[in-house]
C-alpha cells in the first residue's frame, strides 16, 4: 500500500497535461501497477506529441509512453486510433518528414513529435503551424449573446471583440429530454482528447455518452466541432438523435439577477396573462402533390415587437409528420414576444427525402384567440427553385403583409492572396433595425465555383425587409481541405431603396492564420465610397511596407516608365528624360538620404548632381539641397510617384516622348507620373533574398520538399543565391541547407541537389519590377503557382502566377569567376593545401576554332578535327590517402562555368586509391579560356579523407594540356 501511494505521488508531481493523458488513456494494452512490486530500475517515461498526417489543423495529442502504460507497439497504435481521427485508425507512425517509419516503442524519443497515418503514405505537416492552433479551452470566438440555428451551421453574433480568455461554458442536453441538462466549463483537464471529453460527460450526465449532436441534429465528431457549435450540444448513447426544444438561452440565464426580484411583471398586466400570452397553436399544411412531404426536422422562429423566439422544432409522438396533403398541429410556448410581424420556417435537410413543399401556416394565440394565416406555397429544397431550405414570411394584417419581402443582393469578394479561396460551407447572417435573416448557407453563386482567389461571388438572399442594415456575421464551418479563407469585403444591396452597405474585412478566416477565427462580425459603413477609400488606403500602406526596403540608404536604383518604355536619366548638363536603356550609366541613382519615405537620389555617374523637382519640373541639382528631397508615394499597382517634399503636389511627370513635363503642358492622358523601381545587384552571388508572391507572401520550402507561394515572408522563405553565370542562378533554402529549387519530371519543388535541374534563367519583367524563373534545362518552363499557392512548372504568360518580387535580405558580392560553389564544395576537409581546392591553372587553354585547328595540324581532314570541340579528359593523381567519397569538379572560364561534374565510373570502389591515376572524360561547353578549377567531395563513406597530389586536364582534339 505504501508503494502504491508513492507511485501516486510521483504522478501528481508530473505536469498537469501529462497526468491527464495518463488518466484518460485507453485500457487496451496497459499493464496495471502491481500492489507489491520491487522496482529495481526507474521506469523511463517518454513524453511524445503525435500529429495527424497532412492535417495542420489537428493540434496533436500528447502521450506519456512507458512500459507500464503500453506493453506493445500495437497497444500504442490502438490507443492513438481513438485520439487521432483517421479513416482506418492509426496504422503507421513516422518521423515529421515521413522519411522513416517507427515500428518499436524503443525507437520513440522523449520530447519529439511524430506523424500518424492509416497507411504507408505520409503527408508531412508544418508542426510549427499545428502547434500554434488555439487550445480548445481558449476559444478564439467572441462571447455569444444571441444564437440563431436557422440553417445547418450556427453563426453567433458577438458583442465584444477579442479572444475569450475565461473557460468557455457549454450546455449539454440529454438526447430526447431537453429538461435534463448540465452546464460545464471547457478546461485543460477535460479537453485533452475527444475520447476523454466523452468520458467526462459520462460522469457528469451519469449515463453512457457515446456521441454528440448539435441542437439541430448534426453530428459533432470532434473537439473542434464542439468549439464551433452554438454553445450547446446534445449527448447521446448509441441511439440516433431525437428532436426537441433544446433552448440554450434558458439554460445560460442566471437563476436570479443580483438585486432584482426573481419575477418581474409589466405594470397593468396580471401575472397569469403574461404567462399565457406565450402559448401558441401552430398548424402547418403540406402540399398535396407527390413528393411534397419531408423526412427532415422542421423548425420555426417567430419575431415579435418585443423579441424573437429561439428555433422551435416541430415534432410529435404519434409517427411521421409533414406528409403530402397533411395538416400537422402543434402547441408551443415561447413567452411574450409582443405582436408578431414575421416567421421563419426551415428544416435541417436531413433524412432520405428532405425536400419539402409547404402550403401554408396558421398561428393562433391560445390566450387572446387572435389568428394569423401565412400563405407559403414554396419549396424548401436544395434542388428546387433557389435552393433555399429556410424562408421568411411576413405576418398578414387585414390581408396585407406587415413588411415586404426583399431579395437582397450580396457581393462577396475573396482576397487576392495565394490560397485565399475556400471549399468550406460559408454562412451569412444580416442584421438590421427590424431583426435579422438568421444564418443562411451561401450555396448558389453566379460563378461556377464559389469563393475562388480574387473572385467576386454574387448571391441572392430572400428575407422580410430588415430596414436599415447595421452589421453582418459571416463565417464558414471549417470543413474540407484548404478551408481557410481570406475575405476582402462584403457588399449588401437593398433593391427596395437601391442602397448599398459595405462591410470591409481584409482578413483571414482561418484557424491557422491571423487570430485563428473562422467567424467575423462586421459593421456597415455609411456608403461604399468610404469602403473603397479605405481599401485603397490599406493597399497603399501594405504596398509601401513591401517595397520600402528598396529605398534603404546605399541602394542603387533605376526608375522605369511604362509610357515611354525607358529609364529615367540625369545627364551631365542637368537635364532629365525617361528614354534610357537598362545599361545606361546615367540611369543609375544611389540613395544617399532616407527618412521615412523622403529620399535623395544621387547620380551614380556624377556624384555632384541629384534628381530634383524645381517648380514641378525634373532637373539635376547639387546633392543635399531642399529641392533634391523627394517623397516616394507608392500606388497599389507597385508603381511609385516622386513628389517634391518641399512643395507637395509637384510630381515628376514625363510625356510619351520621354521629356519631363507638368500637368498643364499637354493632355493628362499623354502624361505619366508612375515609375517602376528596380534595385541593382539583387542576384549577386551568396545574396539572401525573398521571392515575394504578393505583398505579404513569399515562395517557401515546406517540410515535405514541396514549394508554396502562400508562405510567410519569414526565415522559412529565405533563399541563398548561387550565381552560375550571367543571368543564371540557383536558389538554395537558407532554413534547409542543400535543398535547391528545381524543375524536374514535370514537378517544381525544393528537393534539388545543385545539379543542372536547379539552374534558372532570370527573366526581368519591366512592367512590375518582378522576375520570372525559367528552367535552363527545360527551356520554356517557368516556376509558376496554382491558385492554392502550390508551385508547378508552367508556360510563360503575363499572368501574375509566374511573377516573383525579389526582396534582398542580405546583399551578395560580385562573382566574376562564374558559378559559386554549393555549401558542400570547397569546404570539405581534404588533406591538401587550400589552393588545391580552388586551383588556378598553370597554363591557360582555350578551345581553338575549327579553322585554327586545321592550320595548326596541317591536316584538315584528319580524324582529330572531326571530334567535338567540347570533349576533354581529366587525369587525377591521388596521394598517399585515398577516398571513397563522391568527388565533383567545377571548371571556370572567362565566358562561363560548368559544374558540378561527377567524377565516377561503373566501379566506384576502384577509384581514387592511394598512388593511383584516374582518367575521366568530361564535356565543357562554351566556357572560353579556362582560368580555374574547383574539386571537392561530399564527405560520405567511412573514410572520406583524401590526399590529392595533381590533376591534369587534357583537351582531346589538340592534345593540349594544363596542369594543376
Amino acid at each position: 500500500m505504501l508503494e502504491k501511494l508513492q507511485v501516486s505521488a510521483k504522478m501528481s508531481e508530473a505536469p498537469s497535461t501529462s497526468f491527464s493523458v495518463i488518466q484518460l488513456t485507453s485500457s487496451e494494452g496497459q499493464v496495471p501497477i502491481p500492489r507489491h512490486s520491487n522496482v529495481a530500475h526507474p521506469v523511463v517515461a517518454k513524453r511524445i506529441s503525435f500529429y495527424k498526417s497532412g492535417d495542420p489543423q489537428f493540434g496533436g495529442v500528447k502521450v506519456v509512453v512507458n512500459p507500464r502504460s503500453f506493453k506493445t507497439f500495437d497497444a500504442l497504435l490502438d490507443n492513438l486510433s481513438r485520439k487521432v481521427p483517421l479513416p482506418f485508425g492509426v496504422r503507421n507512425i513516422s518521423t515529421p518528414r515521413g522519411r522513416h517509419s517507427i515500428t518499436r516503442l524503443e525507437e520513440l524519443e522523449d520530447g519529439e513529435s511524430y506523424l500518424c497515418s492509416h497507411n504507408r503514405k505520409v503527408l508531412p505537416v508544418d508542426l510549427d503551424k499545428a502547434r500554434r492552433r488555439p487550445r480548445p479551452w481558449l476559444s478564439s470566438r467572441s462571447i455569444s449573446t444571441h444564437v440563431h440555428l436557422g440553417s445547418a451551421t450556427a453563426l453567433v453574433s458577438t458583442t465584444a471583440p477579442g479572444v475569450l480568455r475565461a473557460p468557455r461554458r457549454l450546455v449539454v442536453f440529454r438526447n430526447g429530454d431537453p429538461k435534463t441538462r448540465r452546464v460545464i466549463l471547457l478546461s485543460r483537464r477535460i479537453t485533452q482528447s475527444f475520447e476523454a471529453f466523452l468520458q467526462y460527460l459520462t460522469q457528469v450526465m451519469q449515463w453512457p455518452v457515446a456521441k454528440l449532436y448539435a441542437t439541430d441534429g448534426r453530428k459533432v465528431p470532434s473537439l473542434q466541432a464542439v468549439l464551433l457549435s452554438s454553445g450547446a450540444v446534445v449527448a447521446a448513447g448509441r441511439e440516433p438523435f431525437k428532436p426537441g426544444n433544446y433552448d440554450i438561452q434558458k439554460s445560460l440565464l442566471p437563476a436570479r439577477l443580483p438585486g432584482v426580484s426573481h419575477r418581474v411583471h409589466r405594470k397593468g398586466k396580471p401575472t397569469l396573462e403574461k404567462r399565457k400570452s406565450g402559448n401558441w397553436k401552430v398548424s402547418v399544411m403540406t402540399s398535396d402533390f407527390p413528393d411534397a412531404g419531408t423526412s427532415s426536422q422542421v423548425y420555426i422562429v417567430l419575431y415579435g415587437e418585443y423579441r424573437s423566439s429561439v428555433p422551435i422544432y416541430l415534432y410529435g409522438r404519434d409517427g411521421a409528420r409533414f406528409q403530402a396533403g397533411h395538416k400537422d398541429i402543434f402547441t408551443i410556448t415561447i413567452g411574450d414576444i409582443g405582436k408578431p410581424f414575421k416567421i421563419r420556417i426551415g428544416h435541417t435537410n436531413s433524412g432520405c427525402s428532405p425536400s419539402w413543399h409547404c402550403k401554408g401556416i396558421e398561428l393562433q394565440n391560445t390566450n387572446s384567440g387572435e389568428k394569423f394565416y401565412i400563405p407559403v406555397q414554396r419549396w424548401l429544397a436544395q434542388e428546387q427553385e433557389d435552393g433555399e431550405v429556410c424562408r421568411e414570411f411576413p405576418i398578414l394584417s387585414r390581408g396585407q403583409p406587415v413588411l415586404p419581402v426583399t431579395k437582397y443582393e450580396v457581393y462577396i469578394t475573396t482576397g487576392e492572396l495565394w490560397n485565399a479561396g475556400t471549399m468550406a460551407n460559408v454562412y451569412l447572417s444580416i442584421y438590421g433595425e427590424k431583426g435579422d435573416t438568421g444564418s443562411r448557407k451561401l450555396s448558389r453563386s453566379k460563378s461556377a465555383v464559389k469563393f475562388l482567389r480574387g473572385q467576386i461571388d454574387t448571391f441572392f438572399l430572400e428575407a422580410v425587409n430588415l430596414g436599415n442594415l447595421c452589421k453582418i456575421v459571416i463565417g464558414h464551418d471549417g470543413l474540407g481541405p484548404g478551408n481557410g479563407w481570406f475575405l476582402e469585403d462584403v457588399v449588401v444591396r437593398d433593391p427596395t431603396t437601391n442602397q448599398e452597405y459595405a462591410f470591409f474585412c481584409h482578413r483571414w478566416l482561418d484557424e491557422g492564420e491571423d487570430d485563428g477565427r473562422i467567424v467575423r462580425e462586421m459593421y456597415a459603413r455609411d456608403n461604399t465610397v468610404f469602403s473603397v477609400r479605405k481599401k485603397l488606403e490599406v493597399k497603399k500602406k501594405e504596398t509601401w511596407a513591401a517595397e520600402s526596403w528598396k529605398f534603404t540608404k546605399g541602394n542603387t536604383l533605376q526608375f522605369y516608365n511604362k509610357l515611354t518604355g525607358g529609364f529615367v536619366r540625369l545627364h551631365p548638363d542637368g537635364t532629365v528624360d525617361a528614354l534610357g536603356e537598362l545599361t545606361d550609366r546615367y540611369g543609375l541613382f544611389d540613395v544617399v538620404f532616407n527618412k521615412g519615405n523622403i529620399c535623395i537620389f544621387q547620380s551614380r555617374e556624377m556624384r555632384r548632381l541629384s534628381l530634383a523637382l524645381d517648380n514641378g519640373v525634373a532637373t539635376g541639382r547639387a546633392s543635399g539641397g531642399a529641392l533634391t528631397e523627394l517623397r516616394v508615394l507608392y500606388q497599389p499597382n507597385r508603381c511609385a510617384l516622386l513628389e517634391s517634399a518641399l512643395c507637395p503636389g509637384h510630381t515628376l511627370f514625363v510625356d510619351r516622348h520621354g521629356k519631363v513635363a507638368d500637368e498643364s503642358s499637354s493632355g493628362y492622358a499623354e502624361l505619366s507620373k508612375e515609375f517602376v523601381v528596380f534595385v541593382k545587384g539583387v542576384f549577386l552571388n551568396s545574396a539572401v533574398v525573398i521571392l515575394a508572391t504578393s505583398l505579404c507572401q513569399a515562395l517557401c520550402l515546406q517540410p515535405s520538399g514541396t514549394c508554396t507561394g502562400a508562405g510567410d515572408q519569414s526565415e522559412q522563405s529565405y533563399w541563398r543565391v548561387h550565381r552560375v553565370s550571367s543571368g543564371i542562378c540557383m536558389f538554395e533554402s537558407v532554413k534547409n541547407a542543400r535543398m535547391y529549387l528545381r524543375i524536374k519530371d514535370g514537378h517544381c519543388n525544393g528537393t534539388g541537389t545543385g545539379d543542372t535541374d536547379c539552374h534558372f534563367k532570370i527573366k526581368r519583367n519591366l512592367e512590375n519590377a518582378s522576375v520570372s524563373l525559367e528552367s535552363l534545362k527545360s527551356p520554356g518552363l517557368f516556376v509558376g503557382l496554382q491558385p492554392d499557392g502550390q508551385a508547378k512548372p508552367v508556360i510563360y504568360t503575363k499572368d501574375e502566377n509566374v511573377c516573383f518580387y525579389p526582396r534582398v535580405i542580405q546583399f551578395g558580392r560580385e562573382n566574376p569567376m562564374g558559378m559559386s560553389a554549393t555549401p558542400n564544395q570547397g569546404e570539405e576537409k581534404i588533406h591538401v593545401p587550400r589552393y588545391q581546392e580552388e586551383m588556378p591553372s598553370k597554363s591557360t587553354a582555350r578551345r581553338p576554332s575549327p579553322l585554327a585547328s586545321e592550320k595548326e595540324s596541317g591536316h584538315p581532314n584528319s580524324p582529330e578535327t572531326l571530334l567535338p570541340e567540347d570533349k576533354w579528359k581529366v587525369l587525377v593523381l591521388t596521394g598517399d590517402t585515398g577516398t571513397q567519397a563522391n568527388v565533383t569538379l567545377w571548371v571556370y572560364g572567362d565566358e562561363g562555368a560548368t559544374g558540378p561534374i561527377s567524377l565516377t565510373k561503373e566501379s566506384p570502389e576502384q577509384l581514387f586509391l592511394p598512388g593511383q591515376k584516374d582518367e575521366f572524360p568530361v564535356v565543357l561547353r562554351s566556357i572560353g579560356e579556362i582560368y580555374k578549377i574547383r574539386i571537392g567531395h561530399d564527405g560520405t563513406s567511412g573514410k572520406p579523407e583524401w590526399s590529392l597530389q595533381t590533376m591534369d586536364s587534357l583537351y582531346v582534339p589538340r592534345l593540349k594540356t594544363f596542369r594543376n
